[in-house]
Order: C-alpha cells, then structure tokens, then sequence
C-alpha cells in the first residue's frame, strides 16, 4: 500500500498524535483487536479518504470490524452513514442512508 494513504491517515485522524506511518501499519496488521479497532474508529470518525484508509486492513478483518461496530450515541447520524458506505462498498450490503439509496 502507498505511503500517501497513511500519510493521508495520519494528517486526517491523528494530528493530535505522535504516530508514525509505521505506527499506523502496525496498528493495522495488530494481532489485538482492541488496536484494530481503535485504528479503525479512528478512521471511520475523520478520514477524508474513507474507502482508501480502510483498505490498510486485511479485508477478513474489515468486514468483521464493520459488521461488529457499534454506532455510538454521539455523532449517530454522521457514523451511521459512514458506517453503511463501508456496508455498500465492502459487505454489497443496500443503502439504508437515503443519500445513498440513488446508487442501488
């Protein structure tokens, strides 16, 4: 994978961090779940390049990851359709945000 998408990752979702590219792909391929997700909220909440940044992840992975999120109470809306574009892209799953119900 470029190191322009992790670039991209790291200015969009850990500019209040001092992660390194490295630390984004080891975070990515992490045998801990709990890294994995973290990674992958973090992403799902402020990437600018959203189906990009989730292809990091090994895909048996991601769609577990997207299939278990949660959506939390704050933000609802917003996640949610973030959520279901994961769900339309990478699961062939319908739209259920009806900006996206144009596309099925």
């Amino acid at each position: 994978m470029k190191d322009s998408i992790y670039k991209q990752i790291l200015k969009d979702c850990f500019w209040e961090y001092d992660f390194t590219i490295e630390d984004i792909k080891r975070l990515a391929k992490s045998s801990k779940r709990g890294e994995r997700e973290f990674l992958f909220q973090k992403i799902l909440l402020n990437s600018t390049s959203l189906i990009q940044s989730m292809k990091i992840f090994d895909r048996e992975i991601l769609i577990e990851m997207i299939r278990d999120y949660k959506i939390p109470k704050f933000n609802q809306d917003y996640i949610k359709k973030r959520k279901n574009m994961l769900e339309i892209y990478f699961l062939d799953m319908p739209p259920t945000a009806n900006e996206f119900k144009w596309i099925a």
